[in-house]
């Protein structure tokens, strides 16, 4: 019998209150799928305390990378005091925090307010810039903008476009500036045909894993809770769109997630 593959989980809200009933049991089933490693991306300034309270919690069953950051969905509850507060927090634990987000920009939004969301997200890079750590990115509708802003800040230690819908062009860009792009549930849609071609065509070492549980659900599990238990499927779909086996996936992808959120040596 093959031993099951080591999977990274490349974002997962595990701080969030739907986990609060089973995290410790969710955890423990992610262990035994082989999932060893999962990020969990902050998204509000209230929110940091919890997220850092999880990957400070000393367990020998999966590995937890935490980034911290201000969500541009959330835009109306970040304040001017949460960028210094977030500068805090990284100086404080440094050994603790391994990225910066969920950062980026939304202009999907019904009220987008571009001006305020570039503030905070150029104000974030700086902060990625100063502490030399990578960048978990949040974008709809915004590739452009994003990338021309991290042409100019050339962030060393790049970061990862989470849930990636981008056109192939911009994956191009991205991953010429060292990125790795996510890829989670869509896959598992037929009907979503241009993230799938582009899963399928994209050089798989640009690729890692996500679920972005507890949202965005799986095809066959709309309206329940996504959790990253639910990773192996993702691992599935992606190995039958470019016809190579689930070990290889496995191993490649969680090498990509690794090389960008583990902590480089000194």
């Amino acid at each position: 019998m093959k031993p099951m593959p080591e999977l990274f989980d490349s974002h997962c809200h595990l701080d969030f209150p739907e986990f609060d009933q089973d995290r410790d049991e969710t955890l423990e089933q992610c262990r035994l799928k082989g999932i060893r490693s999962i990020c969990i991306p902050a998204t509000e300034a209230r929110f940091w305390s919890r997220t850092l309270k999880l990957v400070n919690q000393k367990s020998d069953s999966v590995r937890r990378y935490v980034a911290l950051g201000l969500h541009p969905y959330f835009l109306k509850n970040h304040e001017e005091s949460h960028l210094n507060e977030l500068k805090r927090c990284l100086i404080r634990e440094q050994e603790s925090v391994s990225a910066i987000g969920e950062i980026g920009l939304d202009y999907a939004l019904p009220e987008p307010n571009h001006e305020r969301q570039l503030h905070y997200f150029v104000r974030q890079l700086e902060l990625a810039d100063q502490f030399n750590l990578p960048v978990i990115l949040h974008c709809r509708k915004a590739h452009d903008e994003i990338l021309k802003q991290l042409r100019h800040f050339k962030l060393k230690r790049s970061g990862i476009v989470h849930a990636f819908s981008g056109s192939e062009q911009q994956a191009r860009h991205y991953i010429e500036l060292g990125f790795k792009l996510g890829f989670g549930g869509t896959l598992t849609y037929e009907r979503a045909r241009k993230t799938r071609q582009l899963a399928a065509s994209l050089p798989l070492s640009s690729m890692v894993l996500e679920t972005d549980a507890p949202d965005m659900p799986m095809s066959g599990y709309q309206g329940q809770r996504n959790t990253p238990t639910r990773l192996p499927l993702v691992l599935q779909q992606l190995a039958e769109l470019r016809s190579c086996s689930v070990e290889e996936i496995a191993l490649v992808t969680t090498e990509n997630a690794s090389s960008i959120l583990a902590k480089p040596l000194d």
